[in-house]
């Protein structure tokens, strides 16, 4: 008596399974314990193989009736039809399965064989990256940019000449147990051919926008390595960097920058110029204004990226103190001191009276 599984309970399907549910279901064991996948385990070999050997049947037409008249027996001589699952054969309707199953396995894509002596020829180039650096004003107004780059080119004069490693068929083959196993050529990465190359320093113009930000990138379309057989080159992609500013600082589309005044300027108030990207401005600081106080340029920031307006500047105010002072200085200070024993500053004021009612 057999001591097979029936093949609708290896795969887990029911007898009326179309050839899309045996199919999905064969895949989903394939993946999950194929050699490559579990190297050193025969247990999980032998589960492959077992639901090889179910899908191949079911998957074909004439097996799969035989075997719901007969089951196993239908391939021991019994049922008329003899040979049965052969490993390393043609495995007929599993050929797309196996194609999308080693394509999952190795990291790449399904590979179907054509004209051409069944190579896959046009080929994308490789996406090259690189960075720029720009200044504070170039990257708030935008700017174009002259860069250099080294990228792989055909050499001149030279043909594409069959690869060696896998003789021009495209793809190297081994042996995995019962199955030939097809991989792409690592060498002419599947095209059968390999080109001679060469590294080329090329120059590029790259337009920086208004407002773009640091860390982020361009996209230069076909500007990187060249592609194989016809196949469209790869992209360049810009980095920008942008350079720290002497006294501005960014905040998304708004430039923040400390404006130092003096105490007189601060008690008495003044008209100041203060530095914006755009030029001087003049700027009214109002009498008895704080250090740290936060006052806007409206319109006087980043211009904001599609030329949709622009952000604000914000001056932070502080009040500087002076480090050296001459006689007549000193003296002045004397008599203002004497003057805010009297006065009533109401920032100290209240600060005072918290202090003495804390420690009562």
């Amino acid at each position: 008596m057999s001591t097979k599984r029936d093949y609708y309970e290896v795969l887990g399907v029911q007898k009326s399974a179309t050839k899309d549910e045996v199919k999905k279901a064969y895949r989903k064991i394939a993946m999950k314990f194929h050699p490559d996948r579990n190297p050193d385990n025969p247990e999980a070999e032998a589960k492959f193989k077992e639901a090889s050997e179910a899908a191949d049947c079911l998957m074909n037409d004439e097996k799969r009736q035989k075997y719901d008249q007969f089951g196993h027996a239908a391939f021991n001589g019994a049922g008329g039809m003899g040979g049965g699952f052969q490993g390393g054969g043609d495995f007929g309707d599993l050929g797309d399965i196996f194609g999308d199953l080693f394509g999952d396995v190795f990291g790449g894509g399904s590979r179907r064989r054509g004209g051409g002596g069944g190579r896959s020829r046009a080929r994308r180039g490789e996406d090259l990256q690189m960075g720029v650096e720009v200044s504070f004003e170039e990257a708030a107004f935008g700017v174009e940019k002259e860069i250099s780059l080294v990228r792989n080119i055909v050499k001149e004069g030279t043909t594409p000449q069959t690869c060696t490693t896998c003789n021009g068929h495209g793809e190297i083959r081994r042996q995995q147990g019962f199955f030939t196993i097809a991989q792409p050529c690592p060498y002419c990465q599947g095209t059968g051919e390999i080109a001679e190359r060469i590294k080329k320093k090329v120059n590029l113009s790259v337009t920086i926008p208004g407002g773009i930000d640091h860390g982020q990138r361009l996209k230069l379309s076909q500007e990187g390595d060249i592609g194989a057989h016809g196949g469209p080159n790869g992209d360049l992609y810009v980095q920008v960097v942008i350079s720290d500013h002497e006294f501005f600082e960014r905040d998304a589309f708004d430039v923040h920058c400390d404006v130092p005044i003096t105490f007189s300027q601060a008690a008495l108030g003044a008209d100041v110029e203060v530095p914006t990207l755009s030029g001087k401005v003049s700027m009214n600081i109002p009498q008895g204004v704080q250090s740290g106080k936060k006052m806007r340029l409206k319109g006087k920031g980043i211009q904001r990226l599609g030329g949709y307006g622009s952000g604000d500047q914000i001056i932070r105010v502080v009040v500087e103190t002076p480090t050296k002072l001459s006689e007549q200085e000193k003296e002045i200070f004397k008599q203002l001191a004497d003057f805010e024993q009297t006065n009533t500053n109401p920032m100290s004021q209240g600060f005072f009276e918290k202090v003495r009612e804390f420690f009562q």
